[in-house]
């Protein structure tokens, strides 16, 4: 692995692999969920793709990545797909593809209060059912302020230098999440989105040619009053974690601002 000097300023291990990560190149992603991948040393494994969306411009035949081999004998994939290195508009970069680190990440900034818009709560609980038969990512509350709803999305799609959107395919159920956080406003209550990009950008918009209707519901929960954040993340073969706030083009008014137009203008 070509050295680098380190992009994290964390000094906890909450976020590190727990064990070195594998090299290797990818053959094939399939099924969503299976990734062929051949190792340095020439054995060809199939890893874990916990990556439920298209991964446009993520997933080509050649491309290196990393892989995590597991630590439980008796599952049935020795081996988890974590990063890939892809030639993305602006440049080479790994890009962490596991969509269940996330909600981890969150949760390790929260606690070491690395999240502005969290700033005062004192406790962060997963998985709390509200709505329609849902459950938010994280219940935030303590510290004498209101209860606030948390979604947490996953982001690693990039077509244009330093843009990053989401989602990279049709995205219905994340649509419906925004209709229940404005939901959440609605009866009087705090809800906010935190686009969680794994890689590097300076900006997130919505990827509304992939699919018009999150656009939509994402504009609709803006303009009820929810809040919402995105962050980029530092990425590489030690770990990931978040790392800076970047700007949301995206308005409740459906309109983006002129110079975030001319920022992204000429596309790929």
């Amino acid at each position: 692995m070509r050295e680098s000097e380190s992009p994290f300023h964390s000094s906890t291990a909450a976020m590190r692999f727990p064990v070195p990560l594998i090299e290797g190149r990818l053959v094939r992603r399939y099924k969503r969920f299976l990734a062929d991948v051949t190792l340095a040393d020439g054995t060809m494994v199939t890893a874990h793709c916990a990556n439920p969306g298209a991964m446009l411009g993520l997933n080509a035949e050649g491309f290196r990545v990393l892989v995590s081999p597991s630590t439980n004998p008796t599952r049935k994939l020795g081996f988890s797909w974590e990063l890939v290195e892809a030639e993305l508009p602006g440049g080479l970069q790994w890009v962490g593809i596991n969509t269940a680190r996330p909600n981890a990440l969150v949760a390790e900034a929260f606690r070491e209060n690395r999240l502005a818009p969290l700033a005062g709560y004192e406790t962060l609980r997963p998985e709390v059912a509200y709505g329609k038969a849902s459950r938010v990512d994280f219940l935030a509350s303590g510290g004498g302020l209101p209860p606030c709803h948390v979604e947490v999305k996953n982001c690693h799609l990039m077509r244009r230098p330093g843009l990053a959107e989401f989602p990279d395919c049709k995205a219905a159920r994340s649509a419906r999440h925004m209709e229940e956080l404005a939901g959440v406003v609605a009866a009087g209550g705090r809800a906010m989105l935190i686009v969680v990009i794994q890689m590097r950008a300076e900006a997130f918009d919505v990827a509304r040619d992939i699919d018009p209707a999150f656009d939509r519901a994402l504009r609709a929960a803006l303009a009820a009053g929810v809040e919402a954040y995105a962050y980029t993340c530092a990425v590489g073969p030690e770990g990931v974690e978040i790392a800076e706030p970047v700007p949301i083009l995206t308005s409740a008014a459906g309109s983006l601002r002129q110079n975030d137009v001319k920022m992204f203008k000429g596309g790929c």
